[in-house]
């Protein structure tokens, strides 16, 4: 063996080493002592109440005039597969959806502006959600609009208290949101948005832990309102979760990765965008596995490791970050961890709510919005909507 080739060999060790060491740290667990990590920064309640109002009105400055948010025309040359029309439908229904739901948990009605703007939305969302399909037989985008536009619905329905007919209303468009859904089940149980298989009517897509986890979580909401939820459905979605869960509750990006369980994708680095929505969703559907201490174990990796999960953030390509992180799982990841909070004791969560909102506030735009992944004209209104609700939920 020549020097060239020792020395080749020794980088080569040297590679491996350090990416072995970083693998290492990323799987670690994080620290058991109670509360959050210490020396993390943590934002005052003035601090959080600014960025709320800020992004309320960029919200009430971009909707469309029909009451929705996002468009299809800011193309900017990095366009994601999105056969029209029917994929920009369930883009728009998805986004706007998460902007109604946003003002009604930041509370608006106090706000005129914003009040005017969040009934318009309820408005459209009511009209056109009962008309969302798929794009065509391999894009399955519309299930995020089924999914959210649940959530929407049933925080429009808690709005509502005092308007029985209206709540009626809200209830039987849930009731048709969840029909879709069942509709567009994959034939493996769960949910998925690419059937690259077959295009069947029954979808043979491989189901993604976090679409499931957003559908399950949406599901809870509607038996909440009082809207049943059929259980053959409920129990494929939750099996499909549960093949996907690792032992460190981590999990697979989706479920034929499952022969694939140490890609960079599927490792707790790469899980943490995931792990929130999907240690939630098993929660909420009464999985004991998911204890409080897994919960805060998830919070504290969120809190020490958000690096990894931000340097994926405004890349225009998916996964192309460290640990193949995409950018579209930043605040998704964010507005699931302030969920997590609310499902622990007052005690154990507050401390984590100033923490988890001190991440946020310093990335808002200057024009109020906050976004992660370009998209379209979508990206900055879901962004928006998904930080303010974290926001809200961070609410000391």
């Amino acid at each position: 063996m020549n020097q060239r080739t020792h020395a080749t060999a020794f980088r080569r060790i040297a590679w491996c080493l350090v990416l072995l060491a970083t693998a290492c740290q990323a799987a670690s667990p994080a620290p058991s002592t109670p509360g959050p990590p210490a020396n993390v920064p943590s934002a005052t309640p003035a601090e959080i109440e600014t960025a709320i109002t800020r992004g309320i009105r960029f919200l009430v400055k971009r909707q469309n005039k029909d009451g929705s948010w996002g468009t299809a025309r800011r193309t900017k040359n990095l366009n994601i597969f999105a056969p029209v029309p029917g994929a920009h439908h369930a883009f728009r229904a998805g986004t706007s959806a998460l902007c109604v739901e946003s003002l009604i948990v930041c509370d608006v009605d106090k706000d005129p502006a914003a009040k005017a703007a969040l009934d318009r939305g309820e408005a459209w969302l009511l009209e056109n959600l009962p008309n969302l399909r798929r794009a065509d037989a391999v894009a399955l985008y519309n299930v995020w609009g089924h999914a959210y536009g649940i959530e929407a619905l049933a925080a429009m329905h808690r709005r509502a208290s005092q308007d029985p007919e209206r709540q009626r209303r809200i209830r039987t468009v849930i009731a048709d949101q969840i029909d879709l859904l069942r509709r567009y089940e994959s034939v493996d149980g769960g949910w998925g948005y690419y059937d690259f298989r077959a295009g069947t009517q029954r979808p043979a897509v491989d189901s993604t832990s976090f679409v499931t986890a957003t559908v399950l979580v949406a599901f809870r909401q509607a038996k909440d309102v009082g809207v049943p939820i059929p259980e053959p459905v409920l129990e494929r979605a939750i099996a499909s979760l549960k093949r996907q869960q690792k032992n460190d509750h981590s999990y697979l990006y989706s479920e034929n990765h499952r022969y694939r369980p140490m890609l960079p994708v599927n490792r707790p680095g790469g899980s943490l965008g995931r792990s929130q929505a999907c240690n939630l969703a098993l929660r909420l559907w009464n999985d004991a596995t998911v204890t409080d201490a897994v919960f805060t174990e998830w919070l504290d990796r969120l809190l020490v490791r958000d690096g990894w999960l931000s340097i994926g953030r405004k890349r225009p390509v998916p996964h192309e970050s460290w640990f193949q992180v995409a950018g579209y799982f930043y605040y998704y990841g964010h507005y699931y961890a302030a969920l997590c909070t609310r499902q622990l004791p007052p005690e154990t969560a507050i401390p984590y709510r100033a923490p988890l909102a001190a991440q946020l506030i310093p990335l808002q735009e200057k024009d109020g919005s906050w976004w992660d992944y370009p998209l379209y004209d979508y990206h900055q209104p879901y962004g928006t909507a998904f930080a303010l609700m974290a926001l809200a939920y961070d609410r000391p």
